[in-house]
């Protein structure tokens, strides 16, 4: 005989769940104790948005479904934005939430809800077991839902009278663990992607985070080095071919896109992030390999759609490509197609000098150490060359996000988390805790704005519990945006008299909508949850405490770093501009 949380725990232990991430309580406390007792490591956060952040990130750097577990009602609520985050970026997660009894549905039970119903949107599949016998059964095609197919999200919901029910063994079915199936695209398509490419003066290769969730990035470098072509990472793309690589044309974002003929997108969405293809030539031929039909020709025509996990696109078009090479008598690395040749020679050598002269103008952003307070080019420039190569990244708040992502370089592959595809703030804490524990052996620095830090900031105590050496560093402008000096937000009270009582004054305030608190000291409360914390003012600081952080393998670590409030400064995209 097992409960029925014994029972949720060894199916999770079928799947191979070594790790749950959630916050217990009625009517889940038995389904964490029955985990933790199995042997499944249970990581209790603060909130259930920065736990469903987590378990999603977990999906995304492992390839197997996060797992979050989350109460009934207003706890379901909260971990919304973690599903839809981990729906709309196309990773695997598995959220299991308790519910009231059966026999109480309608009558108002304690945070009733149609979480089922609730959750349907949102997700690929959302289902409860229809007996407590069934209970593997439904975890087993939960987890084949989040995995198969187009990677999401999956809510499976568990009644708190199953949860507790008393269950013979004998009457339930076997269940195994989840299998993901590769689908290939049409051998046809590929041939024709690989004659295009092959056709082509002025190719370019886009790398989009779906190319490191698929965990293609040998044969990606195989292609890359293949057909000599130019290659851009997504934000989130980086480090699926180190970007110390020659063929590396960030730094030329804005001409690469506007010269070339061919586009090869290897599993990156034209969606804002590029910006919809509008900034591509237009002209060029787009080959778009994805694993999600709907995401060929949603915003301009495709030339070759190539449908398929990429793994077995990038290995066909490969071997295509290869064999054509073999067959034709003269192609774009033959001296006897010279137009071919020199106009891809003339595209490649344009390149090159905008990567230069971007370079340089880069170099000039920083190039006065001494200027203060710190901008976020100066503070960057500080942090970037301490950190190891192999460290784990994570990103986010409007400036502190754009800036650093073509500001900091990646040698591998998912190393590099941000809002993603949905532009999530607040997804740094459960995030890097995620990675920590993913990758135990590597370091794990978050650097976050201030506002952004803001919706998670107790998350610190969640990962001082579980003895997990972060660093955080806050990039504080004090404000959403842009903030205010003391002297500037000071100025924007003022006290006139209260016409009820003479002799006292009313206070009142015009704050600007992006300012919050100056200066407000986040390493403080680091210290008060029993991490290790600093405060850096200049470059130097900040220098020594990211050096004492590094060195640092047993707490975490946050850094506040102070920098320019930038008040009333425009906002724009940096990294869409180079």
């Amino acid at each position: 005989m097992l409960t029925g949380a014994q029972l949720i725990a060894s199916s999770l232990k079928v799947q191979g769940v070594s790790v749950v991430f959630g916050i217990v309580g009625i009517p889940v406390v038995e389904i964490g104790e029955a985990c933790t007792a199995a042997g499944i490591r249970f990581i209790a956060f603060r909130n259930e948005q920065a736990a469903g952040y987590a378990a999603s990130a977990w999906g995304y750097l492992t390839g197997t479904p996060g797992v979050c577990l989350v109460v009934s009602g207003p706890g379901l609520v909260n971990a919304l934005s973690g599903i839809v985050n981990a729906n709309i970026n196309k990773w695997p997660l598995v959220i299991l939430g308790g519910s009231c009894e059966t026999d109480l549905v309608g009558y108002g039970a304690f945070q009733e809800l149609d979480q089922v119903g609730f959750c349907k949107p949102h997700t690929k599949y959302s289902a409860k077991p229809n007996s407590p016998e069934q209970i593997p059964y439904i975890i087993e095609r939960g987890f084949n839902h989040a995995v198969n197919g187009v990677p999401g999200a999956v809510y499976l919901d568990f009644p708190a009278d199953y949860i507790n029910a008393e269950i013979n063994t004998a009457s339930v079915a076997r269940s195994t663990q989840f299998v993901t199936k590769l689908v290939s695209p049409l051998q046809n398509a590929v041939d024709s992607a690989a004659q295009l490419i092959l056709s082509a003066k002025a190719p370019l290769i886009i790398i989009g985070k779906g190319s490191a969730y698929a965990a293609c990035e040998d044969r990606i470098l195989e292609l890359v080095d293949l057909i000599q072509a130019p290659f851009l990472p997504t934000p989130m793309g980086k480090g699926v071919i180190s970007d110390n690589h020659a063929l590396n044309a960030s730094a030329a974002r804005s001409l690469a896109l506007a010269s070339a003929d061919v586009i090869v997108i290897l599993g990156a969405r034209l969606n804002w992030i590029l910006g919809f293809g509008r900034q591509f030539n237009k002209s060029a031929k787009i080959i778009h390999a994805d694993v999600d039909v709907n995401e060929i020709n949603s915003s301009v025509p495709i030339e070759v759609p190539l449908v398929g996990h990429l793994q077995c696109t990038i290995q066909m078009l490969v071997q295509s490509i290869s064999r054509q090479l073999k067959e034709l008598p003269a192609g774009i690395y033959t001296t006897n197609n010279t137009d071919q040749a020199t106009a891809k020679r003339e595209y490649m050598e344009a390149i090159a000098t905008k990567i230069a002269q971007n370079k340089q103008r880069a170099l000039e952003l920083v190039k006065n150490r001494n200027v203060m307070p710190m901008t976020y080019y100066t503070a960057f420039n500080e942090i970037k060359p301490l950190l190891p190569p192999n460290v784990v990244f994570i990103s986010e708040g409007a400036n502190t996000m754009d800036i650093a992502r073509s500001f900091f370089e990646f040698e591998l592959p998912r190393r590099r988390l941000d809002a993603g595809t949905y532009g999530t703030m607040g997804v740094g804490l459960g995030y890097a805790i995620a990675a920590q524990i993913a990758y135990p052996h590597e370091r794990v620095v978050a650097v976050v704005g201030d506002s952004a830090f803001g919706f998670s900031a107790m998350e610190i105590e969640t990962a001082v519990r579980n003895k997990l050496p972060l660093i955080i560093i806050v990039i504080n402008n004090s404000g959403i945006y842009f903030g205010l000096s003391r002297s500037q937000f000071d100025g924007c009270f003022h006290s006139t008299p209260d016409p009820n009582a003479p002799d006292s004054m009313v206070t009142q305030s015009m704050i600007p909508t992006t300012a919050l608190l100056p200066e407000v000291a986040y390493h403080d409360l680091a210290i008060a949850l029993g991490g290790s914390g600093y405060c850096a003012r200049t470059p130097t600081e900040l220098n020594s405490a990211l050096t004492i952080a590094l060195q640092t393998n047993s707490n975490t670590v946050l850094i506040n770093c102070l920098i320019d409030p930038g008040a009333k400064k425009k906002l724009e995209f940096n990294w869409m501009k180079k």
